[in-house]
Parts: structure tokens; C-alpha cells; sequence
């Protein structure tokens, strides 16, 4: 009967339950009814277990650097250094959007927080410059996926984890697929810029200009040197690494620009911490829910299952790959990852892929869920930043939900992409 603790908790989250009681209710309703009472008590207690981890203390740490980031108007000095650079193209705020998503990513590694700085700022100066407003929160909400691919990212953390794997080595096979990604959605902006006649930002700076705004940039874009750097000469842990990035944002906001308040810590504080909970309730309630996978025996039937349907590694990736979207369509990233990547990794790991590639695989595939139709969570941040329906965003966003899906699916078929570096550094075979 546990089996169907899944149609149960797709029902009651079709019904409008918030994600963290339904992944608690359904199978606590299930355990109920099976007369396993004892078993509701380990739920629930697996609660706080799931939290208890000296690993996901990365996570409020690598918020408050980036409330902080975003509080000193760093996110500013980065979008001027990418208007400096690309704002004379045509097009051009679109590409500045889509860089600052690149830039902004090292720092705070949420595409929530990606999409409410940058667009807040963007979405008013590109409707000014004629872009409609359905096109610019569109972007926004497509670019803003990048942050939580290139490290430091959230979503990465809670994967290692999970599965036991390095959070080193998820962060460096994250560096290449998220410019990837990068790189694909300015390509589609060139077209469309072609196409349409895109107005052009500003004329083209000079060497001087750009010089002055590498300059104001460079210690916002010191962060994640900082943070890998430190990571691979082993001088400290992920975890110890987000601290270090909550002491470099205070110093540089307190004493090198000088834009940070004594008055600013308390509603800094405040947002990080609400926004950490929600995170972390997540991780608790999706780590109860995995105990009553564990319990049904779901992921060695649902194995076997998916054994029947071809024994060919290629084939199954893509039919994963499909599976992923769907389930980024309605489930956010992190109780996604918890509760299929144990089912999951261990039949392709079985199948001769590296653990890995299929952690950026699956990274990548619930990432972009966030800015899918219909619960995409960033799409209903960017509804909310541009004041336009989420419909009407919904549909103008399907161009670059296209470019990702095929950076999803040549980091499938090409492992090289994101295993090189992570290869290079000894952190993967």
C-alpha cells in the first residue's frame, strides 16, 4: 500500500498543499492507514535529522553572502561591468541581463535571488529602452537558472549530501554547463535581436570605461576565486567556504565600498534567515519522505521497471531526461533531488555512468524546472518583479526554455563538458 504515497503526494500538491506538509501528509496518511503507526514517529523525527547536517550549514551562509552581496550594491557595480562590455550590441540589455545572471551566479547561487536583484533593476530599464515587459521578465526568469549550476549552489549542496558525493566535485563539473547555458541563451538573443531590431543600450565604451568598471567589479567577482580557490588548496570545507564568503561580503561592504549599514544587518539577517528555513524545512520534510521510499521498496521496483524498457544507458538518459522536465514542471529542485536521486543514481552509476555526470545531469534538468510552465517558481518571482501575468511570460519564455534543453542534452550525450575540469583537478576518475 506505501506505494502509493507518490499519487498521494502529487494529488494533494494538485490540490494547492504547500510542498513541505504534502511531502509530510502524504505518507504520514499512508503509514497511518497500513497500521504502521510506529513508523509515523521516525517520519517525522527524520525531520530534524534531515536538517541536522554540518553540510547544509553551506546553505544559510551562502544566502546571507548573497543578501549581503545584494544589500552593498554589488549586484549594481556588476550590472554596469556588463553593460560596459556588451551593452553596444544590439540587443544589448538583453545580453547585459543574461551576463549579470553569470556574474551574479558566483555569488549567491539561488535563482530566486538572481531573478528579484537583477530584475528589479533590468525589467524597468529594458521596458524604458522599448523591450516589451513579457520579453524582459522572460529573460530574466531564463538567465536566472544559471545560478544555481555555476558554484556556489544551493541546490548541488543538497545533492552531494544525499548522495555522498563531493561537493568540490559538483561545483567544478558546474562551471562549464553554466556557461553553456550562458552562451546559448545570448546566441538566441543575437537571433532575435536580428530579427526584431532590438534597440542597442548604449554606444560602445571605451577601453578607459570598461578599465573603470573592471575596477568597481573586481572584489564583488573575487567571491567565487575565493571560494574554489580555497575549496580546491583544501585551506577550508564547502562549508567553511560559505562562512568565509559571509566575512568577505561584510569586509568589502563595510570597509571597501563602504555601502553596507550597521542599520542593514538586522533586515539582512531577517530575509536570509526566512529564505534559509524555507530551504531547510524542504531538505527535512523531502529526507522524512525518502524514509518511506526506502520502506516501499519504490526504488527497486520502479528500477526494475525502468530495466524493462531498454538496457541501453543512451536510450534510458534521454527517457530520464524526460522524466526530469516533467517533474521540474511541477516540483521544486531540492525535494526533487532528495526524493528521486536516491532511486535514480544508483541504477545509471550501475549502468556505467559516472556518479558525477549524472549529479549535473539531474542539477541541470531540475534547474531549469524552475523557469517551466506551469510551477516554475522563478517564473511567478519574475510575474511578480514585472507586474505581468505569468501566462504571458509563460509564452515568451519558450525560446529559451528550447536553447536549455538542448545544453541539457548535450551535457547528456557529451560527459566531457562537465567531467573535464573536475577530471583535471583529480576530483572525479
Amino acid at each position: 500500500m506505501l506505494i502509493w504515497f507518490l499519487p498521494a503526494f502529487l494529488i494533494l500538491l494538485l490540490v494547492g498543499l504547500p510542498v513541505f506538509f504534502a511531502l509530510l501528509a502524504a505518507p504520514g496518511i499512508l503509514l497511518w492507514m497500513s497500521g504502521q503507526e510506529r513508523d509515523i514517529t521516525l517520519l517525522y523525527r527524520n525531520v530534524y535529522n534531515g536538517m541536522d547536517s554540518f553540510p547544509l550549514m553551506a546553505i544559510p551562509f551562502f544566502m546571507l553572502a548573497g543578501e549581503l552581496m545584494n544589500r552593498g550594491g554589488i549586484t549594481m557595480r556588476l550590472v554596469e561591468f556588463s553593460q560596459a562590455m556588451m551593452g553596444h550590441l544590439r540587443g544589448g540589455l538583453a545580453h547585459v541581463n543574461v551576463l549579470s545572471s553569470m556574474l551574479f551566479a558566483g555569488l549567491s547561487g539561488s535563482a530566486v535571488a538572481d531573478t528579484s536583484a537583477l530584475g528589479s533593476m533590468l525589467i524597468p530599464a529594458m521596458e524604458k529602452q522599448g523591450y516589451s515587459r513579457k520579453f524582459a521578465a522572460a529573460i530574466t526568469a531564463a538567465s536566472s537558472v544559471i545560478g544555481p549550476i555555476i558554484p556556489p549552489s544551493g541546490i548541488m549542496i543538497i545533492y552531494a549530501y544525499v548522495m555522498g558525493e563531493s561537493v568540490a566535485a559538483l561545483f567544478l563539473a558546474g562551471i562549464v554547463p553554466g556557461i553553456l547555458v550562458g552562451v546559448g541563451l545570448m546566441v538566441m538573443v543575437k537571433f532575435m535581436a536580428d530579427k526584431y531590431d532590438f534597440p542597442v543600450a548604449r554606444e560602445k565604451a571605451t577601453w578607459g570605461e570598461r578599465g573603470q568598471a573592471s575596477l568597481k567589479a573586481f572584489f564583488p567577482l573575487l567571491t567565487p576565486v575565493i571560494i574554489l580557490g580555497g575549496i580546491l588548496a583544501g585551506v577550508f570545507t564547502p562549508t567553511e567556504a560559505a562562512a568565509v564568503a559571509v566575512a568577505y561580503a561584510l569586509f568589502i561592504g563595510f570597509f571597501v565600498m563602504r555601502t553596507l549599514k550597521v542599520g542593514d544587518v538586522p533586515g539582512i539577517l531577517q530575509r536570509s534567515g526566512l529564505t534559509s528555513a524555507v530551504v531547510l524545512l524542504l531538505v527535512g520534510a523531502a529526507m522524512a519522505f525518502k524514509t518511506v521510499v526506502s520502506l516501499s521498496h519504490a526504488p527497486e521496483q520502479l528500477a526494475a521497471f525502468i530495466l524493462t524498457l531498454s538496457e541501453n544507458p543512451l536510450i534510458l538518459l534521454f527517457l530520464i531526461n524526460l522524466l526530469l522536465f516533467i517533474v521540474g514542471m511541477f516540483l521544486d529542485a531540492g525535494p526533487a533531488i532528495i526524493i528521486l536521486g536516491p532511486i535514480l543514481g544508483p541504477i545509471f552509476v550501475d549502468l556505467g555512468i559516472d556518479p558525477i555526470h549524472f549529479a549535473i545531469i539531474m542539477s541541470v534538468n531540475l534547474t531549469v524546472g524552475l523557469a517551466t510552465p506551469p510551477m516554475g517558481l522563478v517564473l511567478f518571482v519574475a510575474s511578480a518583479v514585472a507586474k505581468e501575468r505569468v501566462e504571458a511570460i509563460a509564452k515568451a519564455i519558450l525560446p529559451f526554455l528550447a536553447v536549455e534543453i538542448v545544453v541539457i542534452f548535450l551535457i547528456t550525450y557529451f560527459p566531457a563538458i562537465s567531467m573535464t575540469i573536475p577530471r583535471l583537478t583529480g576530483f572525479a576518475n
